[in-house]
């Protein structure tokens, strides 16, 4: 018998009504390519960093940078702080997990880098921290976030709350938004 709690249909439609909310936040799109566009010509990086599904947006949008999005061109200087397993646990083990980020944010982040932190609920303790550190660096800061924006809800210089309460819609809209910012990277700085 097959699955029918959700069908495809309505997980399309879900999906379509997510993504049709995020055209009515183009002035946060736009304040959020200005500050990664601004970081990169000041010649700053952008550190990324999130866990479980948000953790491959982090990944995904620092890749895209040093590696490439739609065309060849020179690399971004990106880094994703949820990369090194060895790194993770070190600081995990002797800080607690709520520090794994916000340990590389103090120990990598300059005033004229731009931390992009990705978190469905905006509750988990170790990207709050991370904002904080952030903030306590003078380093600019990005949240994507879902639902109401959780603990991490005002944190950031720059903060886009995914409103709804199905984690894999808001997880598809980050990924939305997070090529749009690549998009938008290259064409500013006219590689693309």
């Amino acid at each position: 018998m097959p699955f029918m709690a959700h069908s495809l249909a309505d997980a399309i439609h879900k999906a379509c009504q997510t993504f049709q909310s995020l055209a009515a936040q183009q002035a946060i799109f736009d304040q959020l390519v200005a500050a990664a566009v601004t970081t990169l010509r000041s010649g700053g990086k952008i550190l990324t960093c999130g866990n479980g599904g948000s953790a491959a947006d982090a990944l995904h949008l620092a890749e895209e940078l040093v590696g490439r999005f739609a065309r060849d061109r020179h690399p971004l200087p990106a880094l994703a702080l949820n990369a090194d397993p060895t790194l993770l646990t070190c600081i995990g083990n002797d800080y607690g997990f709520e520090h794994v980020f916000a340990r590389q944010v103090t120990a990598l982040a300059e005033p004229r880098d731009l931390l992009v932190v990705f978190s469905s609920s905006g509750n988990s303790p170790n990207i709050v921290h991370a904002l904080k550190a952030a903030r306590e660096r003078g380093c600019r800061s990005v949240a994507l976030l879902g639902k109401t924006g959780g603990a991490a809800r005002g944190l950031a210089d720059i903060e886009w709350i995914v409103t709804g309460t199905d984690t894999a819609r808001i997880q598809e809209a980050h990924t939305l938004i997070l090529h749009c910012l690549l998009e938008a990277i290259e064409r500013e700085l006219g590689l693309g």
